[in-house]
C-alpha cells in the first residue's frame, strides 16, 4: 500500500488549492468530495438510497441530487445528517479504497473533508495534514467566492467539525492565512518530507 496522507480543512481554508499543488509536485490524489459528487450525479449509485431515505423531492430536474434541498433537510437536524452520512460514507470509502489501489505515485494524498467524523483509521492513514486559517478569513473567502452572507457561512462552519477538533487530529499543519507565495514553500517542504517517509516505509526502515 502507498504512504497515505489524509488532507482536511474547513470550508474556505484553501484545501483544494493545497491538494492541486501537491499533485503538481508528483503526489497521487484520491478526492472523496469528488467521489461524493459522482455518487450523487445523474444515475449515481447513492441516489436511490437517498431518495428512499429522504423523499424524491431531493432530486433535481436532471435526476441528480438537489444539494440545496438536501442541505435544507439535514442542516439543523442532527439525526437526518447522521442518516445522510450513514448512507454516503460507506460508499465513498469503498470507491476511495478502490482508487487507492490504482494509484501509482511516490505517496498518496486523500482529500477527506469529514476526516474528523470518519476517523483516520477508516483509511489507515500514515499522517493527517490540516490546512488551517483563522475563522474570520474562512468566512471572508467563502463570501467572496459564493455570494453567501456572513451568517450563512458561519452556520455552515458550525455544522462542520471545529477548527480545534481538526487541529487536534493533525500530524502536520499548513498555515494558509497568507499569500500563495507564503503557501507554496510549506507545501514543497512537506512533499519532500512525505517522499522521505514513503521511502523509509517502503524499505521498512524505522
Amino acid at each position: 500500500m502507498p504512504f497515505k496522507v489524509g488532507l482536511t480543512g474547513g470550508i474556505g481554508s484553501g484545501k483544494s488549492t493545497v491538494a492541486r499543488a501537491f499533485v503538481e509536485l508528483g503526489a497521487g490524489l484520491v478526492d472523496t468530495d469528488d467521489i461524493a459528487h459522482r455518487l450523487t450525479a445523474h444515475d449515481g449509485e447513492a441516489l436511490p438510497l437517498l431518495a428512499a431515505a429522504f423523499g424524491t423531492d431531493i432530486l433535481a430536474a436532471d435526476g441528480s441530487l438537489n444539494r440545496a434541498r438536501m442541505r435544507q433537510k439535514v442542516f439543523a437536524d442532527a439525526l437526518a445528517r447522521r442518516r445522510l452520512e450513514d448512507i454516503l460514507h460507506p460508499l465513498i470509502r469503498a470507491h476511495a479504497l478502490a482508487g487507492i489501489g490504482a494509484v501509482r505515485a511516490p505517496w498518496l494524498l486523500i482529500d477527506i473533508p469529514l476526516l474528523v467524523a470518519v476517523g483516520r483509521e477508516s483509511y489507515a492513514l500514515d499522517r493527517v495534514l490540516v490546512v488551517d486559517c483563522p475563522e474570520a478569513l474562512q468566512i471572508e473567502r467563502v463570501m467572496a467566492r459564493s455570494g453567501f452572507s456572513a451568517p450563512e457561512v458561519a452556520a455552515m462552519m458550525a455544522a462542520q467539525s471545529s477548527r480545534a477538533e481538526r487541529l487536534a487530529i493533525a500530524d502536520d499543519v499548513i498555515d494558509n492565512s497568507g499569500s500563495r507565495t507564503e503557501l507554496l514553500p510549506q507545501i514543497a517542504a512537506l512533499h519532500q518530507r512525505y517522499l522521505h517517509m514513503a521511502q523509509r516505509q517502503k524499505y521498512n526502515l524505522s
